[in-house]
This record gives C-alpha cells, sequence and structure tokens, in this order.
C-alpha cells in the first residue's frame, strides 16, 4: 500500500486529472475515489474503508485495480527508446536504398552502439550483416563478418538460456511432486548449463537470466545449507543495478516482480520475517498474474505456500477465503501445467477447509480430480485424496469417505509404508474423527498429528498445512 500512496503522491496534476477521468468514464466511481483521497488528504486506511462503505477485501481489489491503471497509464505516457530502436532497425533496408553510403554507414554505427547498450543480440546481427555487405570492397569486410558470426553465437546463446530457463522450472514443478532425485540431478545440471553460457559472454542480459534461476535454485533445491547470504545479496543489487539502468527494457520491467519472490522467499528462508513483509503486498497484489504468466520464468505456486505458511503465523487463515475470492476473480490458469495447477486449486480448498466451507473444498478437490490426471505423481495424488478424504469426514459423507480410503490405502501398500508414513499417520487421524465409539479420539488424533509434524517432508504435502481441532470431533 505504501507504493501505490508513493507513486500517487508523486502524479501531476494533470496526471491525476486525466487518470481520475478515466476511471470515471469507465464506471470505476469507486477506485476514481480511492485516487482522490489518497492523492488529496491524509486519511489511515480504514477512513479510506469507512468513506467507500467496503470491507477490507473489497478495498484490497480496489487498490489491486487502480494500482494496475497508474502502471499503465504512465508506460503509455514515457516513449520507449527500445521500441524506438526496433523500428529503427526495421527501417534499414529502407536507408540502405535511398540514403548516401556516410550517411547510412553513420547511422548503422549510431545505432550498433545504442543495440548493444540494450543488449539486443537478434537486431545486432541485422546491423552488422548490413555493415559486412556495405564494406564488401574494404578491409573492414573481415572485422563486420568476426562481429556478425559472434553476435549470432551471442543471439544463439540468448536463445538457449531461454530455452533453458523454461526447462529448469518445467523439471522443477516434477521434481517438487515426486522428490526424485534424478529430476533433482537435472535441474542442477541445467543450472550448471545456464552458468556456462552466462560466463561466456559479458552480457547483462544473461546475468538475470542466469540469476533468476541461480538463486531459485539454491532456496529451494540445494537448501538454506548451501547458501552464500552475501553472494546472494550481492546478485540481487546487481540485479536491481541492471534493472535501473535500462528502465524501458520490456523484459526486465516485468522480471522485477520474479525478483520481489525472491527476495521475499530469500528473508522468510532465514525466518526474518519483517524483511519478507516489505515484499509480500506486492507479490501477492501480482499473485494472479505470475500464475497465468510467469511460469516459464519462476515456481508462482512457492508463493502460495509461502502465503498459507504466513497466514498459520499470524492466525490469518480464516481470511484467506474471502482474500482468494478478488485476487484470483479473473485468473485463468493452463491446467496442462499440473504442478502449478494442482498446487493453486489445492490452495483454494486449504482456503475453504480454514473457513469451514467444506462442502466447497471437496467439490474443488472433486473437481480436479476430474479434470486433470496425477497419476504421474503417486505422492502428490495422496496429499490430494487425503484432503479430500478430511472433507468427507468432516461432513460425515462415510461413503464416499471409505471408498476414498481404501483407494489410498491400495497406493500406500503399492508405494511402501516407508515412503508414506505421513500419509499411514493421518488416515488413522481421519477414522478417529468418523469413529465415535472409541474414547479420548482427540487427544490421540493430536498425538499422532505431532508425530506426522516430526516427519520430514520436502516438496508438494499440503496435509502438512491442516490442524485437527476439537470442533472436528463433534
Amino acid at each position: 500500500m505504501a507504493k501505490l500512496k508513493n507513486i500517487i503522491k508523486q502524479l501531476t496534476k494533470q496526471d491525476f486529472d486525466v487518470i481520475f477521468n478515466s476511471l470515471m468514464e469507465s464506471n470505476a466511481e469507486k477506485s476514481a475515489y480511492l485516487l482522490q483521497m489518497l492523492y488529496q488528504e491524509k486519511m489511515s486506511d480504514s477512513q479510506i474503508m469507512e468513506r467507500l462503505d467496503v470491507n477490507s477485501n473489497a478495498y484490497y481489489t480496489l487498490r489491486s485495480r487502480l494500482n494496475q491503471k497508474i502502471e499503465e497509464y504512465l508506460l503509455e505516457q514515457v516513449e520507449n527508446p527500445r521500441a524506438d530502436l526496433l523500428k529503427k532497425v526495421a527501417n534499414i533496408p529502407e536507408i540502405v536504398f535511398t540514403k548516401k553510403r556516410t550517411i547510412v554507414v553513420a547511422t548503422l554505427k549510431k545505432l550498433e552502439k545504442e543495440l548493444l547498450d540494450y543488449d539486443l543480440s537478434n537486431e545486432l546481427t541485422i546491423v552488422y550483416k548490413t555493415l559486412k555487405r556495405l564494406h564488401a570492397h574494404t578491409s573492414d569486410y573481415f572485422t563486420y563478418s568476426q562481429l556478425y558470426n559472434k553476435h549470432v553465437a551471442y543471439m544463439l546463446s540468448v536463445d538457449k538460456a531461454e530455452t533453458l530457463i523454461t526447462e529448469y522450472f518445467r523439471k522443477f514443478g516434477s521434481f517438487f511432486f515426486s522428490g526424485n532425485e534424478t529430476e533433482k540431478l537435472e535441474l542442477t545440471l541445467i543450472h550448471k548449463e545456464l552458468q556456462s553460457i552466462r560466463n561466456l559472454y559479458d552480457s547483462h542480459r544473461l546475468f538475470v537470466y542466469q540469476s533468476c534461476v541461480g538463486i531459485f535454485h539454491l532456496l529451494f533445491v540445494e537448501g538454506k545449507d548451501s547458501m552464500d547470504e552475501e553472494a546472494i545479496e550481492n546478485t540481487i543489487a546487481k540485479v536491481e543495478k541492471i534493472f535501473g539502468m535500462y528502465p524501458m527494457d520490456t523484459t526486465y520491467h516485468h522480471l522485477k516482480i520474479v525478483f520481489e519472490f525472491l527476495k521475499l522467499e530469500y528473508y522468510n528462508s532465514y525466518k526474518l520475517y519483517r524483511k519478507a513483509e516489505d515484499y509480500y503486498d506486492e507479490v501477492n497484489d501480482s499473485i494472479s498474474t505470475l500464475l497465468s504468466n510467469y511460469t516459464i520464468y519462476t515456481f508462482p505456486a512457492r508463493f502460495l505456500y509461502t502465503k498459507i505458511e504466513r497466514a498459520l503465523r499470524l492466525g490469518l487463515q480464516k481470511e484467506l477465503y474471502n482474500e482468494n475470492l478478488h485476487i484470483f476473480e479473473d485468473i485463468e490458469m493452463d491446467s496442462e501445467d499440473i504442478p502449478n495447477y494442482v498446487s493453486y486449486v489445492v490452495y483454494r480448498a486449504l482456503g475453504c477447509h480454514y473457513a469451514e466451507k467444506h462442502e466447497e473444498a471437496a467439490r474443488l478437490l472433486n473437481n480436479l480430480l476430474n479434470d486433470v490426471s496425477i497419476k504421474k505423481y503417486p505422492l502428490a495424488l495422496i496429499e490430494v485424496k487425503l484432503i479430500l478424504a478430511l472433507q468427507y469426514a468432516i461432513n460425515r459423507e462415510n461413503e464416499l469417505l471409505t471408498q476414498l480410503l481404501g483407494s489410498v490405502q491400495r497406493q500406500i501398500r503399492m508405494l511402501g509404508k516407508q515412503q508414506c508414513a505421513a500419509a499411514a499417520l493421518f488416515i488413522k487421524v481421519i477414522k478417529l474423527i468418523i469413529n465415535q465409539s472409541k474414547s479420548d479420539r482427540s487427544n490421540k488424533a493430536r498425538a499422532l498429528m505431532d508425530k506426522i509434524s516430526q516427519i520430514p517432508r520436502m516438496g508438494f504435502a499440503p496435509t502438512k498445512y491442516l490442524a485437527i481441532d476439537e470442533k472436528h470431533f463433534k
């Protein structure tokens, strides 16, 4: 919220009037009034909510949409030098045929410098190809041929790096759901290959791309014991400096939120929760977009688990349900991306569970199991079924529960109890909930839950976010 207020305070009167009128014309009156209050008056959030007659969740949605509207407007007002450069490159054939040779060469040399600054390898190959042909009868032909070949190789390296990033996060999703050690090794090899490509060139773009994977790899694959705090903080500082140097680079503009997410997770890993809070709101405001559009640059579903952990730590888990209705109002997920999609649906189901909307939670999970095949990830499938089983137990849907537990127990026998120790204990807890003839059920269940909490579980394990309360036994 502080970021939004800061941006609004820096608006000129003309900018304020344009945005305010645009909101009013598009029937977004409350967003317009929120803009007006933040621009003209010193009011607390509670006073603004009272004036607008909205609750905290509606207020959250209003400020999120207003922030997006302001950012869109400000971007439109700035002439993008990168877009201008691309237009100039597209116009190269025209100047070659219509301008004098000295003017053409001078124009191309100026364009070369600007493209080098922005690290635009594709466009540089066009410039060098043209300069090479224009110097076909001079000694500079060899020089430009070498530069052309070098930047073709560099362009292919950037393309390779982008492909590796996508492959890394696709593979991470599979590793997160399976815990397969072979996939963990593959992730490490992809990470090393990215490092090798980055080391070939003095390129800020390759540095940003490699950092995107490198920090994530340290946090969620190698773990805290392998982290060099100083190295991570230096990397983050260098990336922020690059973003500051190229504010109009479209890719960098959008990757800022990825590094906000990485900073949040970095501070969370060290339990520096106050520092993490500096980035929480911005990532939380963007989570719908992250899940929809950023899966080729990170694994955004990881934030959903961080969000649950934070809510449980602060005792805010019951508020997640209403907040989720607004955050994910217009989300469009890729159901083919199983790890991110399943994580999203399970997160929504847990939000329903905390709000005691168990029928809705069961409906979400049933639809998930019908719409998407998770058989490739048997441990993840067991986790989803156990959460569904708990909803059946609470709702006293005993026939459905018996069928489902039978299915889970068959899977546990196939995988081995040692690999499914937490799941086997959780089934006992669920059976205690429905077995009213057992005495002291709640204490026995709590003892089992304590045992489950002591079993180390990495990757996809949403059942660890479930607590069994006295009310479940009534």
